[in-house]
């Protein structure tokens, strides 16, 4: 007989990022054929990078892009509480990965609207005032998994992992193949990593 009690999965993804994109869609696949317990959570690539030197400035300039929408999120969450994350991360997402709409304001108002927030919100991208917020969540994901990571970092209860990382998005019966693996080696003690060179972009399907 099949266990119905929800799996808890934590999940850490900043929105400007097409892995975690992927992932994130993957995750859900999931959740609509076995009881998952999802909870989303903020990560930040303009953070985990900061301070490289090995990285040109067109990078640094981009990567301050990168932290607007994470603190409209954040702006979101402390307004509405953690929920509302999920349905705002879709929005968010759908316009920058399959929409390529832009890093604006604009965009992140017509999101904010989208989820059934407050699209006034949308000015927290040129404030500072959630960042501490931004930066424990980031780091309480990155704690559970080492630095030399990405995103997403996801959690099957007290186990971490950055990804995985898939392109395109499994559905269906290949979703939660996936996410049988995912759990066998979440429960198996010791097992660290799993890894071989990406050779394709990410596939929007």
């Amino acid at each position: 007989m099949r266990d119905d009690t929800p799996t808890p999965v934590d999940f850490w993804f900043d929105p400007t990022c097409p892995w975690a994109w992927l992932t994130s869609r993957w995750i859900l696949e999931v959740a609509e054929h076995r009881p998952l317990k999802l909870r989303w959570h903020l990560m930040s690539l303009t953070v985990l990078n900061e301070g490289r030197s090995d990285l040109p400035p067109r990078w640094h300039r981009d990567l301050a892009v990168r932290l607007e929408p994470v603190r409209v999120c954040a702006a979101a969450a402390h307004r509405y509480g953690p929920e509302v994350l999920g349905r705002l991360y879709t929005e968010l997402g759908t316009r920058f990965h399959l929409h390529k709409a832009a890093k604006e304001r604009a965009t992140y108002a017509a999101a904010l609207a989208a989820a059934g927030l407050d699209p006034a919100l949308a000015d927290a991208a040129g404030s500072s005032v959630f960042d501490a917020a931004v930066r424990a969540s980031h780091h309480d994901g990155i704690g559970r998994v080492g630095t030399d990571v990405g995103t997403p970092v996801v959690a099957v209860g007290d186990v971490a992992f950055f990804g995985p990382v898939v392109t395109p998005a499994p559905h269906g019966e290949a979703a939660v193949r996936l996410w049988d693996g995912v759990l066998a080696v979440a429960g198996t003690d010791g097992f660290f990593e799993l890894k071989r060179t990406r050779t394709r972009d990410p596939i929007f399907a």
